[in-house]
C-alpha cells in the first residue's frame, strides 16, 4: 500500500501488555507517529483504561499533537477527541439499563452454568462500561500469566459466548481478550469503530493501517482486517515497536 494518512492499533497485548501502561519505547513512537500522520487506539477496555495506560504515559504533549490522536473505547461504541484542553466524547453509544441487567445476569448465570465462574477472582469478573458489559473471568486485575494460560485454545470463550449470545439475541455478544466477553448494541464492533473513524476524519479505510495481536478468523481485530483495512499482525508490544521502527522511516 501506499503510505498510510493513519496509523491504528489494539491497546491490550498490541501496544501495552493486558491492562498495563504502555513502555516509554512505544510512548516515544507514537508521539514519533503523531508528528507523521493521525494515530487511532481502539480497544476493549474502558476510558479509564486508556486514560491510564497511554494518555498518562505521554507525557504533556501539546495541542496540536494532541488532535492527532483518536481514541476509540469499549471496541469503538465511545470515540474521544482532544477539543483543545482534554479529551472529550465524541459519541457514545451507551446500553440502556434494561440491557445492561439482562447482560450482566446471563453471563454470570452462563459461566457458572459452565464451570466458568471463578470463586476468587483478581478484582471484579463483571464490569459495566457504560456503552459495553465485560466479563472477565479470573477478575479485571489478573496477572498477564495467569490469564494467558487459562483458555490457549479459546474453547472456554467460545463456549461462554455462545451460550450467552442465546439468550440476547438484539445484542453484541464476542470474545474480547484472552479471558474476556464483551457485549454491546447489535452491530456494534472494531469493524464499526473504524468506520467512525473514516466519517469524522474523512480518511478512507484503505488509507489507513491497523495493528493487532488477534487477527485471526474469530478474534477480536479480525473485523476491521475484514473490511479492507490494511491490517499487521503482531505477537506484543514489543513486536509492534519493531514494526514501527521499520515504518516510520517510510512515512
Amino acid at each position: 500500500m501506499t503510505s498510510p494518512d493513519l496509523v491504528a492499533f489494539d491497546l491490550d497485548d498490541t501496544l501495552a501488555p493486558s491492562k498495563g501502561a504502555i513502555d516509554p519505547r512505544i510512548a516515544s513512537l507514537l508521539l514519533a507517529l503523531m508528528q507523521r500522520v493521525d494515530v487511532a487506539i481502539i480497544s476493549g477496555g474502558n476510558e479509564a483504561q486508556f486514560r491510564s495506560q497511554v494518555i498518562a504515559q505521554l507525557g504533556d504533549i501539546d495541542a496540536t499533537t494532541a488532535a492527532r490522536l483518536h481514541l476509540l473505547p469499549t471496541c469503538g461504541t465511545r470515540y474521544l477527541r482532544h477539543d483543545g484542553a482534554d479529551f472529550a466524547p465524541v459519541y457514545a453509544q451507551d446500553l440502556t439499563a434494561e440491557q445492561k441487567t439482562g447482560a450482566l445476569t446471563a453471563l454470570r448465570e452462563e459461566a457458572e452454568r459452565l464451570g466458568l465462574w471463578e470463586a476468587e477472582p483478581w478484582g471484579d469478573i463483571l464490569e459495566d462500561r457504560g456503552s459495553q458489559i465485560t466479563f472477565s473471568a479470573l477478575g479485571q486485575k489478573a496477572p498477564h500469566d495467569a490469564k494467558r494460560d487459562w483458555d490457549p485454545s479459546g474453547a472456554k470463550r467460545e463456549a461462554l459466548r455462545n451460550a450467552v449470545a442465546a439468550r440476547l439475541p438484539d445484542l453484541e455478544v464476542r470474545s474480547g481478550g484472552s479471558t474476556s466477553i464483551d457485549i454491546t448494541l447489535a452491530g456494534i464492533d472494531k469493524a464499526y469503530g473504524m468506520r467512525q473513524l473514516a466519517e469524522h476524519t474523512g480518511i478512507p479505510l484503505t488509507s489507513m493501517l491497523f495493528y493487532g495481536d488477534r487477527l485471526d478468523e474469530g478474534g477480536n481485530d479480525y473485523p476491521v482486517l475484514a473490511i479492507g483495512v490494511p491490517s499487521v499482525a503482531v505477537e506484543g508490544w514489543e513486536d509492534t515497536a519493531d514494526k514501527l521502527d521499520a515504518l516510520l522511516p517510510t512515512l
